[in-house]
């Protein structure tokens, strides 16, 4: 055989081999069982492959394609497993007396080998920090500025340690997962003393400092975090706490998360649903503009492929109801007719303030909200320029007559449209009872699904 034909056999053969994966495992505590190689997924557990130990413990898992690296278990049952770090070798035996992942002994795979070693030096690095707290509490103050020394010493060690790995293991995933959740500090020394003087603008600097070195090292382009404990409460905490709590602020660093990670089909499908679904579900009002905004430009747009026609339904019906009235907008115009059978333009109220209330009178929430609104917030502020646009949204001229008789309500704007041919339960999204819409003297919404005490602050602040 010519040697570059040879030479070209070992080289397919080689690269042929690397497509699988081979673990051999020993576990002296499972003899007879049959074990599963499972693996960290979003915060949840699956199982990838099965094997049956025979009377030694001694079983193998194996597959003719490579796994993706990231956090695997040995599981045997609920109370028996132990966690273990699957980088780039795959082929590889691994033994534990115990179920204890710092117990592991690995042949064949260095960074699942080095990943042990951490785990082992974390778990010593804890037990020392905690001396160490332990101590604080009864310290003196002399003794306490040592103590706290001697902590900061412990954060050396570990990024001591970190930078040991990533030069012994130079771009590997290993590095990466020890990092994951690490967030630079503000050195506050680096600002100037005005800021550090004043609290206000040192807490600003560091919540900026924080949002903008939140991913330093953590690559969420890399599909390889999905499989780890991580990912999905990094971005949870990215969405939730990091990011300022507001639409137009929230929306430009969501969407270049979602168009980094477009690429990889996996990470931009769960990245465009978390989003998608955090937007809807958000307690910050307006950020279901967001919702609209993805909806629009990733799923109705067909850019979707995962998402079904059951889920596409109710994603184009929530887009209905709520893309008329976003905060900022301008309320949509409506001409009703009102109790005394006149019509009355919303957009023609001359009023600082016009709350457009929408109810019925035996939903059991309205019965309790409709009368506090009018007690609370209607009466205290009527004089000072609040109007109310009050609209039932049934058909029952007799029910409509008893409720506002009832809690003397007809000093409201009281308005209705049996026929619903004005469509404001769509325009006003109507579908949950009460619902209201605080909107300014140009009839722009500034608020929206508030409850009573949230309208007892609003109000009187918008009208001084």
């Amino acid at each position: 055989m010519p040697r570059f034909v040879f030479l070209l056999f070992l080289f397919f053969s080689s690269q042929l081999s690397a497509q699988h994966y081979n673990i051999e495992v020993q576990l002296d505590g499972a003899p007879n069982k049959t074990v599963q190689l499972a693996y960290h997924y979003l915060g949840k557990i699956y199982a990838a492959d099965t094997a049956k130990l025979d009377a030694n413990g001694h079983g193998t898992f194996t597959g003719d394609t490579v796994l993706t690296q990231g956090l695997y278990k040995i599981l045997v049952d609920k109370d028996h497993h132990f966690d273990f770090l699957l980088g780039a070798d795959q082929d590889f035996k691994l033994s534990n007396s115990t179920y204890d992942g710092k117990d592991a002994e690995i042949e064949g795979a260095a960074e699942s080998e080095a990943f042990v070693d951490y785990m082992n030096f974390l778990a010593d690095l804890q037990q020392r920090s905690a001396s160490l707290n332990k101590a604080y509490q009864n310290a003196n103050a002399t003794e306490k500025a040592k103590i706290a020394q001697q902590r900061e010493a412990l954060n050396d060690e570990m990024h001591d340690y970190w930078a040991m790995v990533d030069k012994k293991f130079p771009n590997s995933f290993l590095y990466k997962f020890l990092t994951a959740n690490y967030v630079p500090k503000l050195d506050q020394s680096t600002l100037p003393k005005e800021i550090q003087e004043n609290d206000s603008l040192l807490l600003l600097a560091q919540f900026n400092y924080q949002k903008e070195h939140y991913w330093d090292y953590f690559d969420y382009t890399d599909e390889r975090y999905l499989f780890t404990p991580f990912y999905k409460t990094k971005l949870e905490t990215w969405f939730n706490k990091v990011l300022y709590p507001a639409y137009d602020s929230v929306k430009p660093y969501v969407y270049q998360f979602i168009e980094d990670v477009k690429p990889n089909k996996r990470l931009f499908q769960f990245a465009t649903s978390f989003f998608l679904n955090s937007s809807i579900n958000s307690n910050i009002m307006g950020m279901d503009a967001l919702f609209v905004d993805i909806a629009r430009d990733y799923y109705l747009s067909g850019e979707a492929f995962w998402a079904s026609e059951e889920s596409m339904e109710a994603i184009r019906e929530n887009v209905l109801f709520m893309q008329d009235n976003l905060i900022g907008e301008t309320a949509p115009d409506l001409t009703l007719e009102t109790y005394d059978g006149e019509f009355v333009n919303l957009h023609q109220i001359d009023s600082k303030l016009t709350a457009v209330l929408i109810y019925e009178p035996n939903c059991s929430h309205c019965k309790v909200f409709v009368p506090e609104f009018y007690k609370e917030v209607y009466l205290p502020n009527k004089d000072k320029g609040l109007t109310v646009y009050a609209i039932y949204s049934m058909d029952d001229k007799s029910e409509w007559t008893e409720f506002l008789a009832k809690h003397n309500m007809f000093d409201w704007i009281n308005v209705w449209d049996p026929q619903h041919t004005s469509r404001f339960k769509i325009k006003y999204d109507a579908r949950k009872t009460p619902g209201v819409y605080l909107l300014d003297e140009h009839k722009k919404i500034i608020g929206k699904k508030l409850t009573v005490e949230q309208l007892e602050e609003i109000v009187p602040r918008e009208l001084n």
